[in-house]
């Protein structure tokens, strides 16, 4: 069937994409790559991809392309379903014999719930849903795809058995040549990544249990399969030939680092490219790996460190002790390494000591960047099923964002209330960004790369429009 991947239009400068841990508005403008939409569409022969919030596409220009397709798959999440069916229900009133099935965490955990909420949806494909899209579209019977909930012949929804988790990962086609197709890859902008980038995955799953992650709870596992190393390399050879304008290669596995020997070497070819790359990683790399990873081209690693209060970090089941996180950062710091540190506000057993504790940690171990998150118990998480069976936040009201598509706090404790959550994040910003170190190393950055400050000053213009925009958020509350 003629196929349409869509990341539909929704709240203003919204990333949906599934490469960002949080569906939100961002701080700062920025955009990921639709990298879980790519991978069926490089399955799928006459395949189209649409993300339309980087590219600034509107909904009458993507209803106008209806009739030119047989099928439409969109990636949906919890703050965008609403918004995501409503697009479905336009494309289906100008052409009514298109089929319409969703893809993304929401769905692998609720499918039977999404389709009872959106009658216009024909299908989701839950789970790892690659090929289960790919032999829709081949038009194998819906009865015989194993993944998949349809409706039948009646209008009933069936559930068919689940698929096997995919292993031999090297069967997936490059992503990136989709990219090359269908997508500008200017209009992709990370904040702490050189511009433009490419990200892709070079590996699904990961062995940390944090119990407020998304992915690997819901669609990768906890299992980290991988792509060989060969035909990770064999990607990046196609990208350096097809987007020679790239400044960096960005590796968004959760763990990148799940397995050190393969980054180490996956390092050493890379380091033969002489590209340079950044990658996730957990705060427990040796700095023997350290080492290796920055003499082939490692400039930086997106870390989570989420709190500085050692009882926290055991109640998410992170896996991970302060004071390993700061001698790892230490290292980074020593070996010339930067570092985006993100931290989550409003965690179990959060309080406003462990706030301060945690914005004192951020400021001791000072990565270069950093982004605060609000706690989001998303359905299908540990985090979720822990905050309903608690009381600490209410089912009928658990949106994630507001009307603006910027993070709300969805919990809320007998000790902290969400105004105080809400708050915290704008004190965590103000607290590490706004002290004299911070600025100056900032103001330097500027002064030695005028495109530096070209970037940097944007970047503030866009996050006072943003801080405003929480303000007004926090006042309806």
């Amino acid at each position: 069937m003629r196929t349409l991947f869509l990341q539909a239009p929704t709240f203003d400068g919204f990333d949906g994409g599934a490469g960002s841990r949080y569906q939100a508005k961002r701080e700062i403008k920025s955009f990921w790559y639709p990298t879980w939409l790519a991978q069926p569409a490089a399955l799928v022969p006459n395949s189209k991809l649409i993300d339309a919030p980087p590219h600034n596409i509107k909904l009458p220009e993507i209803v106008a392309q209806a009739n030119d397709f047989d099928m439409v798959v969109l990636h949906t999440s919890v703050p965008s379903f609403k918004s995501d069916v409503k697009t479905v229900e336009a494309l289906k009133a100008a052409n009514p014999k298109l089929i319409a099935g969703l893809i993304g965490a929401k769905v692998a955990v609720d499918a039977a719930g999404a389709m009872a909420q959106a009658p216009c949806i024909d299908f989701c494909a839950r789970n790892e849903f690659d090929f289960t899209v790919k032999e829709v579209a081949d038009g194998t019977p819906m009865s015989e795809i194993k993944g998949l909930s349809y409706r039948n012949a009646d209008g009933v929804v069936v559930h068919n058995e689940d698929r096997e988790i995919m292993t031999d990962m090297d069967q997936l086609p490059f992503v990136t040549s989709v990219y090359k197709r269908d997508l500008e890859m200017e209009k992709y902008f990370i904040g702490y990544l050189k511009h433009p980038y490419i990200s892709f995955y070079s590996g699904r799953g990961c062995k940390s249990r944090c119990t407020f992650c998304l992915w690997p709870q819901t669609v990768g596992g906890h299992t980290y399969r991988t792509r060989s190393v060969a035909h990770v390399i064999e990607e990046i050879k196609y990208c350096l030939k097809e987007f020679p304008q790239t400044k960096e290669f960005f590796f968004d596995d959760d763990t990148f680092t799940d397995n050190l020997p393969r980054a180490e070497e996956i390092a050493r070819e890379l380091g033969k490219l002489g590209v340079t790359w950044s990658c996730n990683a957990k705060a427990n790399v040796p700095r023997e790996t350290l080492e290796v990873l920055k003499a082939n081209g490692l400039r930086l690693l997106l870390v989570g460190y989420e709190s500085g209060n050692q009882k926290i970090l055991n109640n998410i089941k992170k896996g991970m002790r302060v004071e390993v996180a700061e001698k790892f950062t230490k290292d980074c710091h020593d070996l010339g390494i930067a570092i985006h540190g993100t931290f989550i506000v409003g965690l179990p057993g959060e309080t406003r000591e462990t706030i301060q504790e945690t914005i004192a940690f951020a400021k001791r171990i000072n990565p270069h960047t950093i982004q605060a998150s609000l706690a989001a118990p998303y359905p299908g998480t540990f985090l979720y099923k822990q905050a309903v069976e608690n009381g600490w936040l209410d089912v009928e009201n658990a949106e994630l964002v507001d009307e603006n598509g910027v993070q709300i706090a969805p919990l809320h404790y007998p000790h902290l209330s969400h105004a105080e959550i809400y708050a915290a994040v704008e004190e965590f910003y103000r607290k590490f960004y706004f002290r004299a170190p911070k600025i100056a190393s900032i103001v330097s950055e500027m002064v030695r790369s005028p495109d530096m400050m070209k970037r940097r000053l944007r970047e503030g213009v866009e996050f006072y429009r943003f801080l405003k925009e929480r303000q007004g958020t926090a006042k309806a509350a």
